[in-house]
């Protein structure tokens, strides 16, 4: 590791994701009882999928896990070495790809390594379409425990680093050492970034969710995450826009910067709102428009090859385009950039030799 902290600390669940091939995608929605555009965590019914596709179709293996994709999208805008992800791997084959991704990438690996028979997660990735359906197994990813977090070199990330990113997958699991990370961030003046990153997340762990959020200054999630917070708040009908005020409007640790609330919705517009929209406090100032509008310029049908990872790396653009000491406007850009470069690609991966996008 450099002598130098690097800006941007990432917590996850690191994931192997296995992609089948679109033709085969229909097929194993039936048979697994998977929806189209979705993402869960494999139940019994499902396990049996991941030794299915290796066997039965052709696949395609690309290192995942919403918040290491993120990771390696802010990589992608920032120096090199200044992005740190966090999580927990079974010493095997499946971390060595991992980690070799992430060196690719100018990534800094600081896993948690279980000891055998510990596997490292995986994810099955059904594509089907222009949609991606994802079903997850963690294994080692929920053995993560706060220990690691003291640990010298977690340490030494932790106490340099100005940005830190949470998926809202690791509080399934481990929603003390987002706690601590969080909070710890938050009381020094840092900014946390927390990803919503699945329905089921509002729907099931929303009293995880709501212990975590008074540290956060950006919350980030798409449509349905929005809708499903809205549903398991008790807001009928409520519009994004009424949503995302509202979790904008939670109290904050931090009150010395406005909260942002970010909401993509794909190839449609991008809302961002503000808990005091007319700050001047930091680059995170945004217009009287509150939420404000982002337009996402249009994508031809014909470059979109696969949409899996295409959220997480607008975060991870954006998170890294704001590290970089962009205002709001631009960093949306560079996140919208990134996710239709995502878009082109199969697999949660961007454009090598890099493209330039700052």
């Amino acid at each position: 590791m450099s002598s130098e902290a690097p800006l941007v600390v990432c917590l996850g669940n690191p994931l192997l994701d296995i992609q089948v091939d679109p033709k085969h995608g229909p097929t194993y929605l039936e048979k697994y009882g998977l929806k189209a555009n979705d993402a869960i965590l494999a139940e019994a019914k499902q396990m049996p999928i991941y030794d299915d596709i290796v066997k039965n179709c052709e696949v395609t293996y690309v290192a995942g896990g919403a918040a290491q994709n993120a990771a390696r999208s802010a990589a992608y805008v920032l120096p090199a070495q200044s992005v740190a992800y966090i999580g927990s791997v079974g010493d095997d084959d499946l971390m060595k790809q991992l980690k070799a991704a992430n060196e690719a990438e100018s990534v800094i690996s600081a896993y948690q390594v279980q000891p055998s028979p510990a596997e490292t997660g995986a994810c099955a990735v059904i594509l089907s379409n222009h949609d991606r359906s994802l079903c997850t197994t963690l294994r080692a990813a929920e053995m993560f425990t706060p220990s690691h977090l003291a640990s010298p070199e977690v340490t030494q990330l932790l106490s340099g680093a100005k940005y830190f990113y949470i998926e809202g997958y690791f509080l399934t699991h481990g929603s003390a050492s987002a706690l601590e990370v969080a909070k710890g961030a938050s009381s020094r003046g840092k900014t946390v970034l927390l990803n919503l990153s699945a329905p089921f997340i509002p729907q099931f762990f929303k009293m995880q969710l709501e212990e975590v959020l008074p540290h956060v200054d950006i919350l980030i999630g798409n449509e349905s995450e929005a809708a499903a917070y809205g549903e398991a708040a008790g807001m009928g009908s409520a519009s994004l826009h009424q949503i995302a005020s509202t979790l904008a409007s939670f109290s904050k640790s931090n009150a010395s910067r406005p909260r942002l609330v970010v909401i993509t919705q794909g190839a449609d517009s991008t809302l961002v709102a503000s808990s005091s929209p007319s700050s001047s406090s930091s680059n995170l100032k945004t217009t009287d428009e509150n939420p404000k509008t982002y337009p996402v310029p249009e994508l031809e049908s014909s470059k979109i090859i696969d949409t899996n990872g295409a959220g997480d790396m607008f975060a991870g653009g954006f998170m890294g385009a704001l590290a970089l000491g962009k205002d709001l406007d631009e960093a949306i850009e560079i996140g919208h950039k990134l996710g239709q470069m995502c878009c082109g690609q199969i697999g949660p991966k961007l454009e090598f030799p890099k493209v330039q996008v700052v």
